[in-house]
């Protein structure tokens, strides 16, 4: 996680998301702004390597305001030490912002509505790799694929890497799925590394083989 990376500078890219979250917190953009107790923005550094997008706030995250406070968050904690990764070096939001009342499935209209505040999120923090927490964030880089046959096979998308992972919650309420989920995330470092793999890949090709040489 100490790799530098090319992005925006810290001081814009934390006014961005400080901006995001002052409009998220006051959204009326749809039916959940009605029953929410408190709207989620996401949390984590401006500059993390690592976003994790899931899917909605549970009861837990819409009473203190934060993402993943509940059980699957102490799972979340868990699978990101396993991984050498600590809570405060990732950004954690989700793709609707407020809790879908007795925490159903986001609606279409509701993920519509909040699609504007993910990508002003994605585009200030300009991740290395972004994590889908489950099939409603998956669908978003992977339109019609099932999560059981992709989770943890990781796809490139510009110069960043996107891997399909099951919601934490899954292993709550699905046992059998607790050794892929942990599988999954351990290997977070290894595609942290291959990020760097290809852009020092693509630095060399945008190096005219002349000064290539000399580096010899």
């Amino acid at each position: 996680m100490d790799a530098e990376r090319d992005g925006p500078a810290a001081g814009d890219a934390e006014s961005k998301l400080a901006e995001v979250a002052a409009e998220v917190r006051v959204c009326p953009k749809c039916e959940l702004c009605r029953t929410r107790t408190h709207a989620v923005p996401g949390e984590g550094p401006a500059d993390a390597r690592i976003m994790l997008i899931g899917e909605g706030p549970g009861w837990h995250e819409d009473q203190q305001g934060r993402p993943f406070v509940g059980n699957a968050g102490k799972f979340l904690n868990e699978l990101l030490g396993r991984a050498g990764v600590s809570r405060e070096q990732v950004f954690i939001t989700n793709v609707v912002k407020c809790r879908p009342p007795g925490n159903r499935d986001p609606m279409p209209d509701e993920i519509a509505a909040c699609s504007e505040y993910l990508e002003r999120q994605i585009a200030a923090i300009d991740p290395d790799v972004i994590v889908t927490l489950g099939r409603f964030s998956m669908a978003r880089w992977f339109p019609g694929e099932r999560i059981s046959k992709i989770h943890g096979q990781p796809k490139r998308d510009g110069r960043r890497l996107v891997v399909p992972m099951y919601h934490p919650a899954a292993a709550l309420h699905q046992g059998s799925l607790r050794g892929a989920i942990e599988e999954d995330f351990s290997k977070l470092p290894k595609i942290l590394g291959e990020v760097d793999r290809l852009r020092e890949s693509e630095a060399a090709r945008e190096v005219p083989l002349s000064e290539q040489m000399k580096m010899f």
